[in-house]
């Protein structure tokens, strides 16, 4: 596939590239280490593509997204000439990334420089962390296990510090402290812990709560009336309070309208809608009902007549509340409320100007412990110990990095420097997708789909005949859109909604439905059949049409003929009866009118005229035809051939020439730099058509096919052979030498 290289020497003699001519552009060829450490030096110009997407493609996106510096989901050239660069310095000897690589041996990193020799060391702690001291190679799912490598480490250089950080047991509890109070970060072990952030925030707020809460104990008579039940009695109090306050409204509704409070206290209609019910399921509803009944007296009682569901709401609030304040007091005025709620404004706001409720929950004693105690000192010693191990865990990411561009990178270029993959046998470039199989046929050349606007606007200008099709993963639960391209066979039974099988490149399989398609040449075989098969299929829907209508007329007439018959049917029995019991006479039936042979004269004479002017066409083609020598009559079958078939043969190899993958690769994205042709040699080797295994037997005989009778065919062959020799004989004089004719 790749054809012979030429050498161009730069101007400046530093390095010699190579390039090759491949589908239909010059192409650089990545044969060595050297050519990658020079790649920044190759014009820009050359390179097949200027940038592609982080996402979608076929390479560990962890390894893009490395590359990508600035996060923008794009992989420019510059990002790429940066990756280089920095994996060239590291490795010994450049020419091993032209090869495949599923590990890093460690003796592959070059030691002399500093920072060859800090990642040589954090590989070789990775190893012995993951319980392989000896081992002498590395690979990616070993540095990317985080939490395994880093699973037995005191401090990991993250700055964040765990429970298993210190050995101390008191601050191991004031660890557990924090996190349940200002929350936690994972820690690179993937254990919880706690930033510098949490241990500022928490004391932060230990102090604040410490100091709000000294307010209440410098005037405690007054912000805490109950002392330390006056919380428990406050929630009471706002439990009760809307329906107690609803309670006495209530009584001054009925002083204002004395006729009111029967309204009032009727509960008639709604008893009724619960009556039917179990009543215990009904607490909430009957907790709408008033609190009590309104009577003469004004006082609410506490003990007597009170609403079921608020029994124990106003039990707890003659506890807590108004019994410390209004000893065996056992009814409540609207006065009494009023006294009660001035007992607790200062204690409300109080509450309104709370601080640091986040740590509320450990209790003031033990605020204040953890406020006068020296440990807030000992977590930040303990983070600046974690800190001290950041370049070590930097250094340990790094080789992860390294691992990774050691064994992508180089695949990575030969898709975007060059499409070396996409142009070579037997090698997938990381934009296919995997493979289609529909109507006999395997598509290699798909690719998904994440801009289906842009493709409708590119697809059509790439050249190629497309699918696109909606997949679905049941055992995934995934959904995706690929596109696929058909570049040998023929599009006869492609149609939309058409059902196929699509398996990716892990082998997992999709059901594919057809949901577009783009039609454009795929062979010239197809060309030349195509005037014919669409010939064939307007006759045949024309066809279709006619008699879809002559049979729909028939239906008509027939329906018409038999309610027209019922109607005579039904018509002659009322006159028989209108006969019999009157002496009216009945009106006789219209008369036929008489066949109008003149009005058919002109509709015949037409017909004729028609099927004349064709006959003569016909006849003199054919007499045009016989009279041909015997050895032109082929090469007249292949002219007329050609007439019909030449013009979209011409038309197919034209495109077929200029079919170009690159508008499929920039709506996806790319920005592509070059021509991505596919032409009729290469496009075979993307669809592969269906055919029989080597040293595979075939049964000829089919036992459903149509029986034929052998002689009929024989009979027209030889009568055909009998007239057509005749006819050359005659034309050559051989019947008038003999005086036959």
């Amino acid at each position: 596939m790749i054809n012979p290289k030429i050498i161009l020497g730069p101007k400046d003699g530093s390095h010699v590239w190579n390039f090759s001519r491949v589908g239909g552009v010059n192409r650089v060829n990545l044969d060595s280490g050297k050519d990658l450490v020079f790649l920044e030096k190759l014009d820009q110009k050359l390179w097949t593509a200027l940038s592609c997407p982080v996402y979608g493609l076929e390479i560990d996106f962890k390894t893009l997204e490395l590359i990508d510096k600035d996060h923008d989901e794009r992989i420019r050239v510059p990002e790429i000439i940066e990756a280089v660069k920095w994996l060239t310095s590291i490795i010994k000897n450049p020419d091993d990334l032209t090869k495949p690589n599923k590990c890093l041996p460690l003796d592959a990193i070059n030691s002399e420089t500093e920072e060859g020799a800090n990642l040589l060391r954090s590989a070789m702690q990775i190893l012995a962390n993951l319980g392989m001291p000896d081992k002498k190679v590395i690979t990616v799912e070993e540095t990317s296990d985080t939490v395994v490598i880093f699973a037995d480490t005191k401090f990991n250089g993250d700055g964040i510090i765990t429970e298993f950080s210190s050995d101390d047991e008191l601050i191991k509890i004031l660890i557990g402290d924090i996190i349940s109070c200002m929350g936690s970060s994972a820690d690179l072990s993937g254990k919880e812990g706690i930033s510098s952030d949490h241990i500022d925030d928490f004391y932060k707020n230990c102090q604040e709560y410490s100091e709000w809460y000294a307010q209440a104990e410098k005037d405690s008579k007054v912000i805490l009336p109950l002392g330390e039940s006056t919380a428990d009695a406050s929630q009471a109090l706002f439990a009760v309070k809307p329906k107690i306050d609803d309670y006495f409204l209530r009584y001054r509704l009925t002083e204002f309208s004395p006729e009111s409070a029967n309204i009032l206290n009727s509960l008639d209609a709604r008893y009724e809608d619960i009556s039917r019910k179990d009543l215990s399921s009904c607490i909430s509803e009957i907790a709408t009902f008033p609190l009590s009944r309104i009577e003469k007296m004004k006082a609410l009682s506490l003990t007597k007549g009170i609403n079921p569901a608020w029994e124990k709401a106003i039990a707890n609030f003659r506890i807590l509340v108004v019994s410390p304040l209004f000893p065996g007091k056992e009814e409540l005025t609207e006065e009494d409320l009023e006294v009660i709620c001035r007992k607790f404004d200062a204690y409300n706001n109080w509450q309104s100007e709370k601080k640091g409720s986040s740590v509320e929950k450990l209790g003031v004693v033990r605020i204040r412990e953890i406020i006068e105690g020296n440990d807030k000192i000992t977590l930040s010693s303990l983070i600046e110990q974690d800190k001290a191990f950041t370049n070590n865990t930097n250094n340990i990411f790094l080789v992860d990095k390294l691992v990774r561009y050691y064994r992508d990178l180089y695949t990575l270029l030969n898709n975007y420097v060059t499409f070396y993959d996409f142009y070579s046998p037997h090698s997938e470039a990381i934009f296919q997708a995997g493979k289609l199989y529909i109507d006999q046929r395997c598509c290699d050349l798909c690719m998904k789909v994440r801009d289906m606007p842009k493709h409708n606007t590119l697809a059509r200008s790439s050249g190629l005949c497309l699918i696109y099709c909606d997949c679905y993963s049941k055992t995934m639960n995934e959904r995706m859109t690929i596109v696929a391209a058909l570049t040998d066979g023929d599009f006869d039974n492609i149609e939309l909604g058409r059902n196929a099988i699509f398996y990716d490149r892990k082998g997992n399989d999709w059901d594919a439905t057809i949901i577009k398609v783009v039609d454009n040449p795929i062979s010239i075989r197809q060309a030349f059949w195509s005037p014919y098969r669409k010939v064939s299929k307007f006759i045949s829907t024309q066809v279709e049409k006619v008699a879809s209508a002559k049979e729909k007329e028939v239906d008509t007439m027939a329906a018409s003929g038999i309610e027209k018959t019922s109607a005579k049917v039904d018509s002659g029995i009322k006159q028989s009866i209108q006969t019999t019991h009157s002496a009216t006479p009945v009106q006789a039936a219209p008369p036929v009118q008489p066949f109008d042979i003149g009005k058919f004269v002109g509709i015949f004479a037409a017909l004729s005229l028609a099927l004349g002017a064709i006959g003569s066409v016909l006849a003199s083609f054919i007499t045009g035809f016989i009279s041909l020598k015997w050895w032109m009559m082929p090469l007249a079958l292949m002219a007329i051939m050609l007439i019909i078939s030449g013009p979209s043969m011409i038309i197919a190899w034209i495109k077929l020439r200029k079919r170009n993958l690159a508008p499929l690769l920039d709506a996806n994205g790319w920005a592509i730099n070059a021509r991505a042709t596919i032409n009729i040699i290469f496009g075979r080797t993307l669809t592969h058509i269906a055919s029989l295994p080597s040293n595979s037997k075939l049964n000829l005989v089919d036992p459903f096919s149509k029986k034929k009778n052998p002689l009929i065919p024989i009979l027209l062959i030889l009568i055909a052979i009998l007239g057509v020799s005749g006819y050359l004989l005659w034309d050559y004089g051989f019947f008038a030498k003999w005086g036959i004719m």
